[in-house]
């Protein structure tokens, strides 16, 4: 549920399932470190003050940046929080709450779920497989998964893992299934919060959902064609690399991206609900609109939901170091970086973006506005909502989270485009 699984259209998002799970959250008790659980009507939060100067202090750069976290908390987030690294230069925003029971306002070394900013996780890890020689993008899902693929309409043999990672293999999304979303909506979160989903039973939820299209008719560099966003393509992902590797797809990402990079505040968290302290209580309405919609603690519940498409947690520091390697060319060889950036155009996109952007291999290229482009990639889960955006070269990179899944992408774009595109 992030621009994932269990995930609202980032459009407008209220709490989604889509890894978000891209999103799914229930009322339940709160997480350690957390306060008791909130079940509210939705309304904003109470306006604290932010531990920040006020944005006419302010290093100029960043003013409007500040002010855009500002107007999302006005808008009702409980709060946000940003780091921007400029070069050598590092700067924190934030606004807004990390708990509407207590008040404490939200810091920046706190970790949170990036819910789909995972899948540029899962994508990197594949790819320093295939320079160790283990697989090759061009590899089939049959060859590594045998007999796992099946359904009507489906040709296991001509997906590859590319087609995978730039969602151009047509299998349909598992968070799309109605009767998937259903267990994560409103009261039925609770639930289901804890249950423990296995890979290819989430596989062959999708699977019982004839094929979007097939995969030679998907987009190309180049050439438009078909597209779909599908957690579906990330979670076979996930499960070639257990294959690939003979080992755990947590031990892969600790191995290739986690200790390479000193990711401290990085984990996979595999089957565990809990989140690691420092965390702000996640908040989400699951599914249920203002203004009736109650803001529940889905803190915690089994990121099995969302396996190689959108668990890992992590804090803006972690992402925005690691975003910074990869784009600065340090992070993979080149026929792996110029692979990992050969996008191909959108179609149906599901909300998650502009209809100029490009997708490469979990990672997509923002049209901000005109004139201004950004890599990176946004994520939404239950109780959490990320983006994270970056230059070209990894020297600008900015990282942001809301620790509530409703509303719309808006405040999120505006305080992109104040950081990348002014003057």
């Amino acid at each position: 549920m992030n621009h994932n699984s269990l995930r609202l259209p980032s459009r407008r998002r209220p709490a989604v399932l889509g890894v978000v799970l891209g999103a799914v959250c229930a009322l339940t008790a709160a997480a350690p470190g957390s306060a008791a659980p909130a079940d509210r009507p939705h309304r904003p939060p109470p306006s604290p003050a932010h531990v920040l100067p006020p944005a006419h202090a302010l290093p100029p750069a960043h003013a409007p940046t500040q002010a855009a976290l500002d107007r999302i908390v006005e808008q009702g987030t409980p709060g946000v929080i940003a780091q921007v690294r400029d070069g050598h230069r590092v700067w924190h925003g934030r606004a807004g709450v990390r708990d509407l029971t207590t008040g404490q306002p939200r810091d920046s070394g706190e970790k949170f779920r990036i819910a789909s900013l995972t899948k540029t996780f899962t994508s990197v890890v594949l790819l320093k497989l295939e320079a160790e020689g283990r697989l090759s993008l061009d590899d089939s899902v049959e060859k590594w998964l045998p007999g796992l693929v099946r359904g009507k309409g489906y040709r296991p043999k001509a997906i590859t893992v590319r087609h995978l990672l730039n969602h151009t293999s047509g299998i349909f999304d598992y968070n799309m299934d109605e009767g998937f979303r259903a267990k994560y909506a409103g009261d039925e979160f609770d639930k289901n919060r804890y249950t423990r989903w296995k890979p290819a039973r989430l596989v062959d939820i999708a699977l019982a959902h004839p094929p979007n299209f097939q995969p030679e008719q998907g987009s190309r560099p180049g050439a438009p064609g078909k597209w779909d966003y599908s957690d579906t393509n990330y979670i076979l992902a996930g499960m070639i690399i257990e294959r690939a590797t003979g080992d755990t797809y947590k031990k892969a990402v600790d191995r290739l991206v986690i200790h390479p990079l000193g990711l401290r505040g990085t984990s996979v968290p595999g089957h565990s609900p809990k989140l690691p302290r420092p965390h702000a209580t996640h908040y989400s309405t699951l599914f249920e609109d203002p203004p009736h919609a109650k803001v529940r603690d889905v803190t915690e519940f089994s990121p099995t939901v969302a396996f190689a498409a959108g668990q890992l947690i992590s804090t803006t520091a972690d992402v925005n170091t690691f975003m910074a390697e990869l784009l600065g060319g340090r992070l993979l060889q080149p026929a792996q970086q110029r692979a990992l950036l050969a996008a191909v155009p959108v179609d149906g996109d599901k909300g998650h973006g502009g209809p100029e952007d490009v997708y490469g291999l979990g990672i997509r290229h923002f049209k901000l506005k005109e004139g201004c482009w950004a890599w990176g990639h946004g994520g939404m889960i239950p109780g959490s909502a990320s983006r994270t955006v970056a230059s070209a070269d990894g020297r600008h990179v900015l990282t942001m989270n809301r620790n509530g899944d409703w509303g719309e992408q808006k405040g999120e774009d505006a305080v992109v485009e104040a950081e990348f595109c002014g003057s």
